[in-house]
């Protein structure tokens, strides 16, 4: 039996239109502190596609997990951390939790406020097998109040010219099983400017998850904007749910 705790590994996991470095600076404060952090490459083109090309990687690390997603990463987490035992905890920074059977479109639906919908510019493409979709990008004379109102705007002038392509179908996609909140325990940075995510959204979904609640008053990507915050929450989820040997 071992006597120490294992130091868990921290994954996090970006949204739409980002990619990985946006988490640079939780990633190095991360690292300074003598944790294992990796910044996944989320696909962005649909939801079981993605939780499973994120539990396939989840697979070739090696002790405990901390997950850790961004917006629709959120749900990628959710559903990827199904029955993998390694994962102890999950942090959403303004994050996405659908439930079983339950859209983003429904939620927003059912709580206004959001930016996003008229800010979005559809653009078709086509499959290598022919078949057609439709990828979803933010415009980028609204990404900044949409997105990213409290960070500079050359910044985010970046961040928009930057912004990975999202699908459709992830956009459209619904949870088939239940997702890991139902089990695991979970921490949430809420934030109070979010214009992407009404922050009445983000508290329905976080209390239903028991989660713990950390309010901040940034725009959705407080990851972005409010980086202290954010690894103070992920530190907070690590240092709660270390493996004791």
């Amino acid at each position: 039996m071992r006597m120490a705790a294992e130091t868990p590994t921290i994954v996090l996991v970006h949204g739409a239109w980002a990619d990985a470095t946006g988490f640079a600076a939780e990633i190095r404060a991360l690292q300074d502190r003598g944790y294992s952090a990796v910044g996944f490459g989320n696909p962005l083109r649909d939801l079981a596609g993605d939780a499973a090309y994120l539990a396939g990687f989840l697979r070739t690390l090696s002790g405990p997990i901390v997950l850790v997603g961004h917006s629709y990463g959120g749900n990628v987490i959710s559903t990827a951390a199904i029955a993998n035992e390694q994962v102890q905890a999950l942090v959403y920074l303004n994050g996405w939790m659908c439930d079983v059977g339950e859209s983003q479109q429904q939620l927003l639906e059912r709580f206004e406020g959001s930016l996003v919908g008229p800010s979005i510019r559809p653009v078709p493409f086509t499959n290598p097998d022919g078949s057609e979709g439709t990828d979803l990008y933010l415009a980028h004379e609204a990404f900044h109040e949409a997105f990213a109102a409290d960070v500079d705007p050359a910044t985010a002038a970046v961040m928009a010219a930057a912004q990975r392509p999202y699908a459709a179908a992830a956009f459209a996609a619904t949870p088939s099983s239940p997702p890991a909140w139902n089990t695991l325990p979970c921490w949430y940075l809420l934030g109070t400017e979010d214009r992407a995510i009404p922050p009445e959204l983000q508290r329905f979904m976080a209390e239903r998850a028991n989660a713990t609640i950390v309010e901040v008053a940034a725009s959705h990507v407080s990851f972005v904007s409010q980086p202290e915050a954010a690894t103070q929450l992920i530190l907070q989820a690590a240092e709660a749910t270390a493996v004791a040997g």
